[in-house]
């Protein structure tokens, strides 16, 4: 499956692009929200898990509307490295492994989400849903529908072997993205080397539409970059503005101040 191998309904304020595996579908739901979040629905004979929570009060409906013309049943939410939104199907079980619950609640998760309530006011859904199963790493089934549970620093990524994908949060290969220092982007680089000897053909992100292995080796390149970039200057200022130079048409310049500030620290 191509990553624009998709159909595309226009929901209003966001967009669903649906990839049709025969036994299983691909409803990956762009938001369009003010941190260009995306949500993903796999259906499978009649069955559906949903991996993340739209966080804006008008995504949230807006998303629930849509499953509600699919006549399937919601059974399980997977949450990952977004743990806000709880109002979305408030009645369907939470997956996630204890690290992922941890960073959720307490950790720099729970710090990201304060600080998205206090940026959007009453538009944005801050609260938090409690876990109702933990997941272990490796292999399990939900919903009839396989799973690989990959654990990560700050969440778990997921490997969804009947349509050859996997999901991570983020990956956008022409757009900045996180990165804490070198080490980290050694870390990063590893990830997505291991997801090109893997062979998946759509990479799933929390801020980006499906993307192919082509598109990795693009971020592989970039993320190399930055580290050359990073060993010739001295300061933030100078780092980001190479950076810039470089890269001018790419999105996300609050996350290069982030990564600029981790490789210069003050």
């Amino acid at each position: 499956m191509k990553k624009n191998d998709f159909k595309s309904i226009n929901l209003g304020k966001g967009a669903m692009n649906i990839y049709d595996f025969g036994n299983v579908k691909l409803h990956a739901y762009k938001t369009n929200d003010f941190i260009t979040d995306e949500v993903f629905l796999i259906e499978k004979s009649g069955k559906m898990i949903v991996v993340e929570s739209p966080c804006f009060f008008d995504n949230i409906k807006e998303l629930a509307d849509y499953i509600n013309t699919l006549n399937v049943q919601v059974e399980g939410k997977l949450l990952s490295y977004h743990m806000a939104g709880a109002t979305f199907l408030p009645n369907v079980p939470v997956y996630a492994t204890k690290n992922a619950d941890e960073y959720g609640h307490t950790g720099g998760g729970k710090a990201l989400i304060d600080n998205f309530a206090g940026a959007f006011g009453p538009i944005f859904d801050p609260s938090i849903p409690a876990v109702t199963h933990y997941l272990k790493d490796g292999p399990a089934t939900i919903a009839g529908i396989q799973v690989n549970i990959i654990p990560t620093p700050e969440g778990f990524d997921i490997e969804l072997p009947e349509i050859n994908a996997v999901y991570t949060h983020m990956l956008g290969h022409d757009c900045h993205s996180i990165v804490g220092g070198a080490g980290h982007a050694d870390a990063l680089i590893g990830q997505l080397n291991g997801f090109k000897k893997a062979g998946f053909d759509l990479i799933l992100t929390s801020h980006y539409t499906p993307e192919d292995l082509k598109d990795v080796e693009t971020k592989v390149k970039y993320l190399e970059d930055l580290k050359e970039t990073a060993s010739k200057y001295e300061s933030a200022e100078e780092f980001k503005a190479a950076v810039q130079k470089k890269y001018p048409e790419y999105a996300g310049e609050n996350y290069l101040d982030m990564t600029a500030g981790f490789f210069f620290p003050n």
